[in-house]
């Protein structure tokens, strides 16, 4: 009798049970991203989402590209998304212009830009590119704006350096063409140019000016109405980045797995994905932990350049109660 009795309460739990996941179903959150989602540089997000880290928190994400970062801040703090990608300096510009977005994580401590040059040029220093011809991607991209940091730290400025704007594709192009004698890119453009050919040295990293990485955004209102959704987010975005820097040739193949048209290129994969890890990720004590002081630095640089034409206040561009919290906004 105990044993019919225990039998049938199992069979109700279980009913039960699939009748709360039939109407437990996943909360639709559109995620915006500066640019076509088939970057490796977005691949903390790719990763995510192939291997269900969202699917844990009750969340299902689909990834539409805006025209830039500022755009995607912008789209944000007009209510036309939650969340959304950009670099961690986003805040700093559109926060001065009454867009009300911070940054929620950053996705490592070091800046995403590099400094590579032709190796038979010998530059072995920022101040040696006195003179020579660089590309960037734009006259408004983060990589040109971190580039004239480090000129600045450098005793140089930017009319002592033949910098040339050549777009996402020619940044790289150019300079592998032997056209200039370096360029200030992301790591996909480094190994870009490399692959096709050129042999490159790479400027130390602690003489180029780090700007922040990348990072989510999320308007002050989705941060007060729907703290959930933007914690799960991040925490699925970090395990994704967890992966790559953990074993970058795994995160390689599951990439190529999301995004076919990479499958046979997982060796690139994963050099580019080494790149992020050794300059971009790998420092970051706690992952998506932004610092307030790196901040501040940029923040500083952005006004002393007149980039903006005031500072926000830095409590104002971010949060990291949905880094460092476990339970976030109770």
């Amino acid at each position: 009798m105990l044993k019919s009795l225990f039998q049938r309460l199992c069979a109700l739990s279980l009913s039960l049970g699939v009748a709360c996941a039939a109407q437990a179903q996943p909360t639709k959150v559109t995620y915006l991203l500066p640019a076509p989602p088939n970057s490796p540089a977005f691949a903390p997000w790719i990763i995510a989402k192939e291997k269900g880290y969202y699917a844990a928190q009750d969340l299902d994400l689909t990834f539409i590209a805006a025209k830039g970062g500022v755009d995607v801040a912008k789209q944000i703090g007009a209510g036309n998304a939650l969340i959304g990608g950009a670099i961690g300096d986003t805040p700093i510009v559109v926060r001065a212009n009454g867009i009300p977005v911070r940054a929620v994580a950053v996705l490592g401590d070091g800046g995403v830009t590099m400094i590579a040059t032709n190796a038979k040029d010998n530059i072995n220093s920022v101040s040696d590119l006195k003179g020579k011809t660089m590309t960037v991607m734009s006259y408004s991209d983060t990589t040109y704006y971190a580039l004239l940091a480090s000129l600045r730290k450098a005793g140089l400025g930017k009319n002592d350096v033949n910098i040339q704007a050549a777009g996402p594709a020619g940044v790289w192009q150019l300079f592998s063409a032997n056209k200039a004698q370096a360029m200030a890119g992301v790591p996909d453009w480094v190994i870009n140019a490399e692959e096709a050919g050129l042999q490159i040295k790479l400027i130390p990293q602690d003489q180029i000016f780090e700007s922040m990485a990348q990072a989510i955004l999320a308007s002050d209102d989705a941060i007060k109405q729907q703290p959930q959704i933007v914690r799960g987010v991040v925490q699925g975005t970090l395990q994704g980045m967890r992966d790559i820097i953990q074993d970058p040739r795994a995160a390689a193949v599951t990439f190529a797995k999301a995004v076919p048209a990479y499958v046979g290129k997982e060796d690139s994969l994963e050099k580019i994905f080494k790149l992020y890890v050794e300059h971009v990720y790998a420092k970051q004590a706690v992952l998506g932990h932004i610092d307030p002081e790196h901040l501040d630095k940029v923040r500083q640089f952005y006004v002393s350049e007149g980039i903006v034409t005031q500072a926000t206040p830095l409590e104002e561009l971010f949060t990291n109660q949905f880094v460092d919290s476990p339970v976030a906004a109770q």
